[in-house]
């Protein structure tokens, strides 16, 4: 049974359209990523205040954020108007200051083995967030340190299992060697320290209050599809797709695969019956999981299903997490006033329920409709009207435009290739059009220790054998390593045209030489020499997902930025237009003249028709996309105030993580064959670090590209199955009749844009 919603749930629900909860777990919903923070903040406190001695396990990761941001701006303004403001308006308004020092906190995983002193391992994370920063008392604290789990004849982790990999099938096999054999008794005593964590846990009442995140496949914790519903803390491996999540802390795929974890069970969660056990989840992304969590009957494909046992549980989420869910859709079509949007979902819905083309849909298939049976003025040509709207925007996908000045915008390098790149690719196509692309961030975390380091290795060793000639000029070192950017990205790509592998390699040392010489200010080619095994030695003595020095880290970036410069060079896109702008934010030095001024500046001085942009209006991607999207914006309103901007396009697009759909648009933009096999080799050419697809998407093992094409050809089908087949493949337009995938996008209006905008902003300002 289903508990009544706290004071705080109750607030937040009464500002959803929300009218019914029907899901087997009761769940709230906000408007955005900040609000969810600050529902679960305050969610927290007001269980605090109940259980000023309870136990408590808390989110270990980025996506906490707000959570953590939220929880100390209410403690630190408790008592001043504008903490009152916001515990009058949440349900808190009689409620003393929790103290959460005699609180006893559980640490619900950790990757194993990991340096505990590590800053991704999950142990510095809670002692850094929680134990410092929350203040709960280290004493009382179980948390997760590999250092002090025994292991057999007392020895180190790093003795062990030298190679990080563990092989459980120890477990249930004799041992071949004296090292095999020292691996499986080092196992057994670590199940037997998990035992012994469970009980700790238990013996405390069990967890009182649990927060997580929600996992692509849906795991809780690291309990992945096929965990035991009854499963207690133990040592176990991961899927893939929690492998791709944890791959940017780990250092890569390649780590993170071979990296087993320590996690509490889906039984541990559930030995307190009275667990306010809390899953919270943002962004369309999740939202099939969610639909899967919250309305299958309990089943080990959805982990998240094992807390229907607990009446508090709960599930907060952004009202894109939530987008899926029959609650949603009926409120979607009810809440509020009909719409031509609503009518060309009920119709395209009704074409995918039914497998039935549009075109042969009849009048009484959409009576029987529960949605379709909704429309206003149901007739003979409701169908022909949405066929109607979704060719226009077709049309609109296909014209073509001239004397535009397009500023391409992405929040990390690949985005904008991978969001709109059929349509750039037709828009560099006439001389009249100026384009440029700007990328917002560094991106020097996608670039792994591994690469860099054989990537100087192979450049040091061309400079042994005299293979860099540049640098032999006499002047090269002064200011001649500024000159002829774009001569390295012409080598590189006559190197693809002739297939010559071991020529791309040295365009690579071309431009990592001179990225060298930019950064550390070298003088001359000893300087450079040790400059190189310098960084060699810093990389040799560092971790997997290890945080690089300042330099290296700019090193990083350049090369990111010289693959950006590589893939836009193919369509004749000279390096000047590729701008690298290095927003203050990603660095934490966020403030109007490194956030806003730079984007504010290119405005002016090119004076963009068209402005492009990864749109996330619920700021539940990551963190980069909302904190751009938000600096674009109020780099246009200033721009507003200097400028007539009436005749100003935003175009706004999605990335691989998200997507919209074909009623959420204005313009649908066909992909033919051609540009889907450009994406693909242009891809693979120039996103070097990428190729072998460290960081890869949860939702396919192999490079970004893949992925992308996927979602083109998901998208073409779609429509396919409004217009019907021979709509492409016999019409008079070469290009629709070449179409095997398309894009969809936004097109609005300044207005629109700031108005879509301000709405995250306003999330947001609390924490101001």
């Amino acid at each position: 049974m289903k508990k009544a919603f706290s004071n705080v749930e109750q607030a937040f629900l009464a500002e959803t359209q929300l009218n019914k909860i029907s899901t087997k777990i009761s769940y709230v919903t906000t408007e955005s990523f900040p609000q969810l923070g600050l529902l679960s903040a305050m969610s927290f406190l007001e269980w605090v205040s109940e259980n000023p001695d309870g136990v408590v396990s808390l989110p270990l990761g980025k996506t906490a954020l707000y959570f953590q941001s939220y929880t100390h701006f209410l403690l630190n303004n408790w008592d001043n108007e504008k903490g009152k403001e916001l515990l009058k308006k949440y349900g808190l308004a009689n409620t003393k200051k929790p103290n959460l020092s005699e609180l006893t906190f559980v640490q619900m995983g950790e990757f194993y083995p990991i340096d505990p002193k590590q800053h991704n391992s999950l142990y510095n994370y809670a002692v850094e967030n929680y134990i410092k920063g929350f203040g709960f008392n280290e004493d009382k604290a179980l948390l997760i340190n590999s250092d002090e789990i025994e292991l057999a004849e007392g020895k180190h982790f790093s003795e062990v299992f030298p190679d990080f990999k563990i092989d459980l099938s120890l477990r249930y096999r004799e041992a071949k060697t004296q090292q095999e054999q020292l691996q499986k008794q080092s196992i057994f005593k670590i199940d037997d320290w998990s035992t012994n964590y469970e009980n700790k846990i238990r013996d405390k009442g069990g967890i009182g209050f649990f927060l997580s995140g929600i996992g692509p496949d849906g795991h809780i914790a690291f309990n992945t599809r096929g965990s035991d519903h009854f499963s207690s803390t133990r040592l176990t491996e991961t899927n893939f797709e929690t492998q791709a999540m944890t791959a940017v802390d780990l250092g890569g795929i390649e780590v993170s695969r071979n990296r087993l974890v320590i996690t509490i069970g889906l039984g541990t969660l559930r030995a307190n019956p009275n667990n306010k056990a809390i899953i919270y989840a943002a962004g369309e992304a999740i939202a099939d999981v969610i639909k899967y969590s919250l309305e299958s009957e309990p089943s080990v494909k959805y982990p998240a299903t094992a807390l229907q046992k607990l009446e508090n549980a709960r599930f907060y989420l952004t009202e894109g997490a939530a987008v899926k869910l029959d609650d949603a859709v009926e409120c979607y079509y009810t809440c509020s006033p009909w719409n031509h949007q609503k009518t060309e979902r009920a119709v395209m819905e009704l074409c995918k329920n039914i497998n039935k083309f549009g075109s042969k849909l009849e009048l009484d298939d959409l009576k029987n409709d529960k949605y379709c049976s909704m429309i206003p003025d149901l007739n003979e040509n409701t169908v022909q009207s949405v066929i109607d709207s979704i060719k226009a925007k077709l049309t609109k996908g296909m014209e073509r435009e001239e004397n535009q000045v397009y500023y391409h915008t992405g929040p990390h390098h690949d985005d904008i290739m991978l969001g709109i790149m059929p349509a750039t690719n037709r828009q560099s196509r006439y001389a009249s059009n100026e384009m440029h692309f700007s990328v917002m961030t560094s991106g020097y975390t996608a670039v792994t220790n591994t690469f860099l380091h054989n990537t100087l290795v192979h450049t040091q060793n061309l400079i042994d054998q005299g293979k860099i000639e540049m640098i032999n000029f006499p002047d090269f070192f002064n200011d001649g390593y500024k000159k002829k950017w774009d001569k390295d990205i012409y080598h590189y790509l006559d190197s693809i045209a002739a297939q010559n592998n071991d020529e791309k390699l040295r365009g690579v040392s071309h431009r990592v030489i001179r990225a060298l010489v930019t950064i550390w200010d070298v003088k001359n080619q000893q300087e450079l020499k040790e400059v190189i095994f310098e960084i060699l030695s810093v990389l040799q003595n560092s971790y997997d997902g290890g945080k690089n020095p300042p330099k290296i880290q700019k090193l990083k970036g350049m090369i990111r930025e010289f693959e950006e410069e590589l893939v836009w060079a193919h369509y004749g896109i000279m390096v000047k237009n590729v701008h690298h702008l290095h927003l203050g934010f990603y660095s934490g030095e966020s403030n109007y003249e490194n956030d806003i001024l730079p984007i504010l500046n290119d405005f002016r001085k090119y004076k963009p028709t068209v402005i492009s942009l990864a749109m996330d209006p619920q700021g539940s991607g990551p963190d980069t996309h909302y904190k751009v999207l938000q600096a674009i914006a109020k780099a246009v309103e200033e721009w507003s105030k200097e400028e007539d901007l009436s005749n100003l396009r935003i175009v706004g697009y999605r990335n691989v993580w998200f997507r919209y759909n074909p009623w959420d648009v204005e313009v649908i933009v066909p992909v033919s064959l051609n540009s889907l096999a450009t994406l693909e080799k242009s891809f693979e050419e120039c996103y070097i670090t990428q190729v072998n697809a460290s960081f890869p998407s949860y939702q396919l093992d192999g490079p970004f590209s893949y992925v992308t094409q996927r979602i083109w050809v998901e998208q073409h089908k779609q429509i396919q199955l409004l217009l019907g087949k021979n709509f492409f493949y016999q019409n008079d337009s070469p290009l629709l009749r070449a179409t095997h995938g398309v894009i969809y996008h936004r097109e609005l209006s300044v207005e629109q844009f700031l108005a879509e905008s301000q709405k995250l902003g306003k999330a947001m300002e609390n924490l101001g």
